[in-house]
């Protein structure tokens, strides 16, 4: 392995060394059967693996069939699913690679559409489902309208997240990732906008993070402490829009009214003291209307603002497309890696990519030396 460039710099979390720092985001595939991966799956994780990235996550994977955005979406509900990924996790273990998956409950935008047949909500006869969510608030005009959470409900959802945990570590994962993002269920509790509630989940940040807690806590009981526990936070709903970044530059308050940097900051250090390892730092997903200015690398500033200021390590991810780009926001410490998705995509072989154009060495499968 290669020491000379932060990116190909092998990076130990707990008792796991992982072999650079380029890692392969979370993203649907929606290409599952009752929440079974498929050959798709194997092909798309393997190839990755094969490609050189030091950490492949899986999709965000479901803690119950209510869970899931669609009906297609990854599950690992049932024991059944155990052996299913299996083969995924021997596979990538096998190229060097570490193979995480990401737990998930998508709260109220479940029972949503596959994205390439359109938006909106699935009938109950088209095998969709009433969502659960703090609130009965829709998260728009199209999708369904959910049911609220009970106490009773929200304790299930803990335990359907502890039985997931148990039967990730018997598929042979190595890291968990808790998704807290993309307005899906645990970020509805954390943000005022979807959290409504006048019990002791609603109302003040405090109350709005404790189920979000409560499911660290509880999943990192479980989960051997030899082995990495990440979460991934949307940073801020972006209620302000582009205005948030340049507040975050000069340190002023945004977000007013909605999840904000300065919550997550909060968060993030309770999250440590949970035995959290690393914050997977994304943003937005809650507002239909959000105004986000996208571009490259916009969502590093959150990454290293929670790194300095909740004192744990975080990864950069969002428009990172270029080797020195993201060797450029490892030497100036705005994170400790890089989680990349639409380019790795692209590219399966971006890392080998990257190794050439930072003069770092990365070491080839040997049916792939005569290239």
């Amino acid at each position: 392995m290669a020491h000379d460039t932060k990116l190909f710099t092998p990076l130990t979390i707990q008792g796991l060394e992982i072999r650079n720092r380029i890692w392969v985001s979370p993203m649907c595939q929606y290409s599952s059967r009752e929440g079974h991966p498929t050959d798709w799956h194997f092909v798309h994780l393997g190839s990755r693996a094969v490609g050189g990235a030091g950490l492949i996550m899986v999709e965000a994977t479901a803690v119950s069939p209510e869970g899931r955005i669609s009906p297609d979406d990854s599950g690992i509900w049932a024991d059944e699913h155990i052996a299913s990924f299996r083969r995924i996790t021997d596979f990538v273990k096998s190229h060097g690679a570490v193979i995480g998956v990401q737990l998930a409950h998508a709260g109220r935008k479940a029972s949503t559409q596959l994205p390439w047949l359109g938006d909106g909500a699935v009938a109950v006869d088209d095998g969709g489902w009433t969502p659960v969510a703090p609130s009965a608030l829709a998260f728009k005009a199209s999708y369904p309208l959910p049911r609220e959470l009970s106490r009773d409900d929200i304790a299930k959802v803990i335990r359907d997240f502890e039985a997931a945990t148990e039967r990730s570590l018997q598929a042979g994962f190595q890291v968990i990732e808790l998704h807290m993002a993309h307005g899906y269920l645990m970020h509805e509790f954390l943000s005022p906008r979807s959290n409504q509630r006048s019990d002791e989940y609603g109302g003040s940040v405090q109350n709005r993070m404790r189920f979000p807690l409560q499911v660290a806590a509880a999943v990192r009981a479980k989960w051997p402490r030899e082995l990495p526990l990440f979460v991934r936070i949307s940073a801020t709903d972006w209620a302000d829009g582009p205005e948030e970044l340049s507040a975050l530059a000069q340190n002023r308050a945004a977000g007013h009214g909605a999840w904000n940097v300065s919550e997550s900051v909060v968060l993030c250090g309770q999250l440590k003291a949970l035995g959290i390892d690393l914050i997977d730092c994304s943003s937005g997903g809650l507002l239909a209307d959000a105004v986000i200015p996208v571009g490259p690398g916009y969502q590093v500033p959150f990454a290293e603002k929670i790194r300095r200021d909740s004192q744990i390590m975080t990864a950069a991810v969002g428009m990172i497309t270029e080797p020195v780009q993201a060797e450029a926001v490892l030497l100036q410490q705005q994170a400790d890696a890089i989680f990349m998705a639409r380019e790795l995509l692209r590219d399966p072989y971006w890392p080998v990519r990257a190794a050439r154009a930072l003069g770092a060495k990365l070491p080839r499968p040997k049916q792939y030396g005569r290239s």
